[in-house]
């Protein structure tokens, strides 16, 4: 895990005394509403319905347990015992009283953390794989780059005003866990003719209310051109992009209005004019590598029979084992997923004694590294397989192990109108309501892998273009309805969700649900899951059994 030098360090220390300094002269009437907006935003703090937002910065994903028991600090002392986890791997506390928000921003740096550019017009924080250095399909571990382009992106002095906000994800695998499609530029490691590994370049991709999977316009790049091709790709939107109507100010507007190929012509001459001595060295790169070298794996972890003869002796520890733990490239080890998705939570949430708890058990169980994911759960990435029983039960007490990775039951849920001032309905409730029709966890797993995004509005935070199943809030004369989409994905073969029809009512939207899943259960053949069964059959199935009655 990259460690702060002194450079890092000050550059976050001197932020916090310039945003006390700015909020005081705020507080005091001596600075402007609007011109305190823009520095606010800059450093994560939005207001919202009931409070203020700050949104915290986790790079691509990764906490060490110091940093998990800074968290549970900040949401005792100064929100209300909680915190919540996002879609970009980032957390958010939504009570922080404004006047504190510079004390919060102190404490965060005292452990490498902070909150710059998790809003505003500017390069946002840059995403990864959850699984990331342990996958079995890795081809490169992709963090060393994701730590590059953090100190890259970071109070970028030419690109800090963009026409719009700018998302990077980078993977490294064969299988996308990043969603590198639906963002504005997808750095995916790849392997040319020779072997050699380099970056497939994709742009143009995004959610919200214009959902569009991004294009590859450059197919292979090589290692040292990472930073100087991507300057192109911002000096293109920086220069285009559209200023006069923010719906349309996102580069996946640009790219769609001027064509995949006039874009990418763009980005290349401006490409040829910079490269050279902007090179990004060998050097440099073993450097940050040097940051994400493997554990101390145990040499003979594959040798224990405990987990087997545990497996077989306990059917709520083997069903725990299918569907939150994950392969690992190490033998004898797992990836765990810490399920933030019980039934009397709200998606994504974690308290301040489950967090301190947490970081006890990484420090126990996995190296002191936690991970957050795209789908707002946690990771313990390297879990010594002789270890699982003992961690299941204690996760269990921690009501952090509801066997529901990638089903029904783990639903994206964004904030809706419970603390969202952009939100047209409630999500919450509705996904609570959703939980416990789908109580009975043999249905869950006989339903099988199941990606549930509800958003309350169209900004679309919780990624419903790309769900399986999609729920996304409008307001219909002062009340909730709620529209649903099928077939989505953010995986390899991307797809953007086909609308199912006319919105439903809020009263509506579980018994929705379950005659889709009716539907599923009727239509598919043996073994199939829910998006195979859409791509075949379509969407007139589910549509017939859903408006019957309309």
């Amino acid at each position: 895990m990259y460690q702060y030098n002194e450079i890092d360090q000050t550059l976050v220390d001197e932020r916090v005394a310039q945003f006390r300094w700015q909020t005081e002269q705020f507080l005091k009437g001596e600075l402007s509403e609007d011109r305190y907006r823009a520095l606010r935003l800059r450093n994560g703090i939005y207001i919202q319905t009931h409070a203020p937002m700050l949104r915290v910065a986790i790079p691509y994903g990764l906490l060490n347990a110091k940093q998990i028991r800074k968290l549970a600090h900040i949401a005792r002392t100064y929100d209300k015992s909680y915190c919540h986890f996002t879609t970009r791997q980032n957390v958010q506390f939504n009570w922080p009283k404004l006047e504190q928000t510079p004390d919060i921003l102190a404490e965060l740096a005292t452990v490498q953390m902070h909150a710059i550019q998790t809003s505003g017009n500017c390069m946002r924080n840059t995403t990864s794989d959850h699984l990331a250095g342990v996958c079995v399909d890795e081809i490169e571990d992709p963090r060393p780059y994701c730590e590059i382009i953090r100190q890259w992106t970071t109070l970028h002095p030419e690109f800090d005003y963009l026409p719009r906000k700018f998302k990077i994800a980078v993977s490294g695998a064969v299988h996308d866990r990043a969603a590198t499609q639906f963002h504005d530029v997808g750095v995916h490691l790849v392997k040319n003719d020779a072997g050699e590994v380099g970056f497939r370049i994709l742009a143009g991709g995004g959610l919200g209310r214009t959902p569009i999977i991004g294009k590859v316009i450059r197919p292979y790049l090589e290692k040292q051109h990472l930073l100087s091709y991507l300057e192109a790709v911002l000096r293109i939107y920086n220069l285009f992009g559209r200023r006069d109507n923010k719906y349309k100010a996102r580069i996946k507007i640009l790219l769609k209005e001027s064509g995949v190929a006039k874009f990418t012509k763009l980005v290349e001459q401006e490409w040829q004019l910079i490269k050279e001595g902007r090179e990004l060295t060998a050097e440099r790169i073993e450097e940050i590598k040097a940051y994400f070298v493997p554990p101390a794996y145990q040499a003979n972890a594959a040798d224990d029979k405990s987990f087997s003869e545990q497996q077989a002796s306990n059917k709520a520890f083997a069903t725990w084992v299918k569907y939150n733990t994950a392969a690992h490239k190490i033998a004898g080890y797992k990836a765990v997923f810490l399920s933030l998705k019980a039934p009397d939570m709200p998606p994504g949430d974690v308290t301040d004694t489950q967090l301190d708890a947490i970081a006890d058990l990484a420090d126990r169980y996995s190296f002191g590294e936690t991970r957050t994911t795209h789908r707002q759960n946690l990771i313990f990435a390297d879990v010594n397989q002789a270890d699982l029983f003992a961690l299941w039960k204690q996760l269990d007490v921690l009501n952090l192990a509801t066997p529901n990775i990638g089903t029904a039951t783990d639903i994206i849920c964004c904030p809706g109108l419970d603390f969202c001032s952009l939100a047209n309905a409630s999500s919450i409730d509705v996904t609570k309501e959703i939980n416990d029709a789908l109580d009975d966890m043999d249905y869950v797993h006989d339903i099988g892998e199941l990606k549930i995004n509800f958003s309350g509005c169209m900004n679309g935070c919780a990624h419903q273009s790309v769900g399986h199943i999609g729920i996304l809030g409008v307001d219909k004369k002062g009340k909730e309805w709620y529209q649903i989409t099928l077939g989505g994905s953010s995986d390899n073969e991307a797809a953007i969700g086909e609308r199912l029809g006319p919105a439903v009512a809020k009263s509506e939207v579980t018994q929705t649900i379950i005659t889709i899943l009716n539907v599923y259960i009727q239509q598919r053949l043996e073994e199939e899951s829910f998006l195979d069964t859409v791509k075949r059959v379509g969407i007139s199935p589910f549509q017939e059994k859903v408006y019957a009655n309309h």
